[in-house]
């Protein structure tokens, strides 16, 4: 379930109503299609924060200069790309409606 590029296209920029009969095809159940997708969210959240972290470690200092701090325009660059990149939890149900998701039961084995 890795996702090294998260700004995908087609994956809306804001919430959208979504038909709740889309959502169980897949599985039959509505409930564990949303587990499905909020463990796919929470894992495309943590590699976007790890992405993030890595790239910002890069600025870090060991002396807080107030002015390199305001003066560092790559920094917000990436700040603000990240910021409007599609949120986890629109990639998630995306990717499960397009059937991108692996995923099983070990209940249903």
């Amino acid at each position: 379930m890795s996702n090294n590029n998260i700004t995908k296209p087609g994956v809306a920029g804001s919430t959208v109503t979504r038909d709740l009969r889309e959502l169980d095809v897949t599985t039959g159940n509505l409930y564990e299609s949303i587990v499905i997708m909020s463990k796919r969210a929470n894992q495309i959240s943590n590699n976007i924060k790890e992405e993030l972290h890595q790239k910002l470690s890069e600025f870090a200092s060991a002396n807080d200069n107030l002015e390199e701090v305001f003066e560092n325009r790559e920094q917000i660059e990436i700040s603000k790309h990240y910021e409007r990149m599609p949120k986890p939890t629109l990639v998630a149900i995306q990717e499960f409606l397009e059937e991108k998701v692996y995923f099983r039961n070990p209940n249903k084995d």
